[in-house]
């Protein structure tokens, strides 16, 4: 790979990651759902690179999946959410700004110490981007405990996929089918997410993820 291909790769790479840092300072839920649709569309334009680099045209195929599905599809299904069930532009945390962004950090930390060593045999390419991935994937899943709405916690699940994904399209040699079965699988869930959303306006006035504790549909 030459060094035009490897810096190109290594910089969409950084943005997916930059852009998790994105979500975690965003405060406001339309905010939020553009910053992950930025997120998926750079990492399309991260698999349409590899594919060009690596050869791989199956790769063009991900990122024209990532980018109907992911950046455009569902942040838009979102934003219909959001209107439809009236919800509180404000998004709720557990945590501050500054203290998301330290554990941010952190866990960047910690997947380079954990990825490097491990890949020492490999591209150097695809161990920065292993750990660039598996980074990205910590980040959503600190988003999904930070957040206090079912909305946001959703799109800290599909930033963890967007992971996923930056993970798959830097190896070289995964079969399509592994990079397929993680879109349809995302696919399913947003709508199982979307059925669980009107589920609990419908009996709590709110997606509040407090209100989940009254099971039996009473006060506490």
């Amino acid at each position: 790979m030459g060094h035009l291909a490897y810096d190109a790769a290594h910089l969409f790479g950084g943005a997916v990651l930059a852009l998790s840092f994105v979500l975690l300072y965003q405060r406001r839920l339309t905010a939020v759902i553009n910053a992950y649709a930025l997120q998926a569309l750079v990492l399309a334009i991260a698999a349409a690179w590899q594919g060009w680099a690596q050869g791989a045209p199956h790769l063009f195929l991900t990122a024209a999946i990532t980018l109907g599905v992911k950046a455009i599809a569902i942040p838009l299904g979102m934003h219909s959410f959001v209107r439809r069930l009236g919800m509180n532009r404000a998004v709720e945390s557990a945590l501050g700004v500054f203290p998301s962004m330290a554990l941010g950090v952190g866990l960047v930390a910690l997947s380079i110490m954990v990825v490097l060593p491990v890949t020492a045999q490999s591209h150097m390419l695809t161990r920065e981007d292993l750990a660039l991935a598996l980074s990205v994937v910590l980040m959503g899943m600190l988003m999904m405990i930070s957040r206090r709405t079912a909305l946001t916690q959703v799109i800290g699940f599909m930033s963890m996929e967007n992971g996923l994904i930056l993970a798959a399209v830097s190896v070289e040699g995964m079969p399509l089918v592994v990079e397929l079965s993680v879109a349809v699988l995302v696919l399913l869930a947003f709508a199982v997410f979307g059925v669980f959303f009107f589920r609990i306006r419908d009996q709590f006035d709110s997606l509040h993820l407090d209100h989940l504790d009254r099971v039996d549909g009473g006060p506490r």
